[in-house]
């Protein structure tokens, strides 16, 4: 990055515009490069998949240990014997457990739409009945869970994440007195896109919080349980559990799937919750399916065998996946470390690389990679609505591309980084820095 040791905004205007000219040296020789690079979205790269591939091969029966031929219908809660294993890895008992189709996301949104059509056992009406439906919303979070809410028209507050979990004292100030909170999001385990990872003490304090809607309901999307980078794994809270000794029994729904764990579009999802919140959801779901593709149950149980099967498969994830991370980390660390510009999260597990930039510049360093030819989620993505007010927020997703890939554009991205806050910076000491912007206007991007 060159002879800037020292944050830049302790830089003369004179050391500072020095700066501001060799990052614009920098990023014209990265455009020059041709790159067509994309850390966009966290997929599992094609040799995670092929990780997978005896799967083509299964299942060896048409039968599950029932007896029953899975290649009919019938069975909405899914084969026992895949329940049975990721009963095991989810910490609940097996009649806890749905095991559905290939996305946990459907789930999730097939739980919102039964409670707005429906409500809860304990909803004195339908959800989509009241004034108003409000979420708490952990952020940084994942994007999707975000749309998905104003899809629906459902308001949006915002708690900050923290390394340990959400801010459990805001939320519970939130869902104390007002009856519209009826829910809330979490991604407990290497959270995305932190890599934050709850305690048992701030899952405790969900858990037991007073709520003033009787219905309310914790959306505990524990996508990435067993996505371990490092050989400490983290252990997920178990909110059901918890939950229950408070009295709350049916406050969590917990959904979790295979889907970056043999094939993202091919596996299988899960609804995690008690015995009478399987019930609700089997109820309705009743009308909208015979059941579900109980061949590709089976073909994962064969695959797996157990559930320590399913432990020991992600350990070749992790081969894979750890040295992409170690990558985002060297190259961050190596151009923008000292420089006061950017700090990033160095997560033990997951799918994603927080950074935040300096603020104000996140938009533009967006922009100026994508004029370089590197894609990167929107800046914004990570909070609802797409608006993050700092505008400093950018989600890295290093999976997907190969490991050299990975080196490359994180090389092109601290450049961007650097540029941007230069050109920020400089722009403080001289309302007139005379540089015009080669992309337009970084808004439109």
């Amino acid at each position: 990055m060159g002879f800037v040791t020292t944050p830049l905004a302790d830089l003369s205007p004179a050391d500072l515009a020095a700066f501001l000219e060799t990052q614009r040296a920098a990023y014209e020789a990265l455009k020059g490069r041709g790159l067509k690079l994309d850390l966009t979205r966290g997929k599992p790269s094609a040799e995670q998949l092929d990780l997978a591939d005896r799967l083509l091969t299964l299942p060896t029966s048409t039968r599950d240990a029932d007896g029953v031929d899975v290649r009919n219908y019938g069975g909405l809660t899914g084969i026992r014997q895949i329940r049975e294993m990721f009963a095991d890895l989810l910490w609940v008992e097996p009649s806890q457990v749905v095991a559905g189709g290939n996305s946990s996301l459907s789930i999730m949104h097939d739980c919102l739409v039964h409670l707005l059509l429906h409500g809860a056992q304990e909803s004195p009406r339908a959800w989509a009945a009241e004034e108003k439906i409000t979420f708490v919303c952990p952020v940084p979070g994942y994007d999707r869970h975000f749309t998905m809410l104003a899809s629906h028209g459902i308001e949006m507050v915002t708690v900050d994440m923290h390394e340990d979990g959400p801010d459990v004292e805001a939320v519970a100030r939130l869902v104390k007195d007002d009856p519209s909170v009826k829910g809330m999001w979490i991604v407990p385990t290497y959270a995305n896109p932190s890599g934050s990872v709850i305690s048992q003490e701030k899952a405790a304090a969900l858990a037991s919080m007073d709520t003033a809607a009787p219905d309310f309901r914790i959306f505990w999307d524990n996508a990435y349980a067993f996505h371990h980078l490092t050989e400490d794994e983290a252990k997920s809270a178990d909110i059901i559990t918890l939950c229950s000794a408070a009295g709350h029994p049916n406050r969590p729904l917990m959904f979790a799937s295979t889907s970056k764990i043999t094939y993202a579009g091919s596996g299988v999802a899960f609804l995690a919750a008690s015995e009478a919140n399987v019930a609700w959801y089997t109820g309705h779901e009743q009308f909208a399916s015979i059941g579900p593709d109980k061949v590709n149950q089976l073909r994962h149980v064969e695959f797996f065998g157990s559930a320590q099967g399913v432990r020991d498969h992600m350990a070749k994830h992790r081969a894979i996946l750890a040295p992409k991370f170690a990558a985002v980390d060297t190259a961050l660390s190596t151009e923008l470390a000292g420089l006061g510009i950017a700090d990033w999260s160095k997560p033990t597990g997951g799918y994603f690389v927080n950074l935040d930039v300096l603020d104000g510049t996140a938009t533009r360093v967006v922009a100026l990679a994508k004029e370089a030819g590197i894609v990167l989620t929107p800046a914004g993505a990570s909070y609802p609505y797409g608006k993050d007010e700092h505008d400093r927020n950018i989600r890295l997703a290093p999976s997907f591309p190969t490991l050299g890939e990975v080196e490359t554009a994180m090389a092109g991205v601290a450049t961007c980084v650097a540029l941007a806050a230069a050109e920020s910076l400089a722009a403080g000491h001289d309302d007139k820095v005379a540089y015009e912007p080669s992309i337009g206007n970084p808004e439109g991007a």
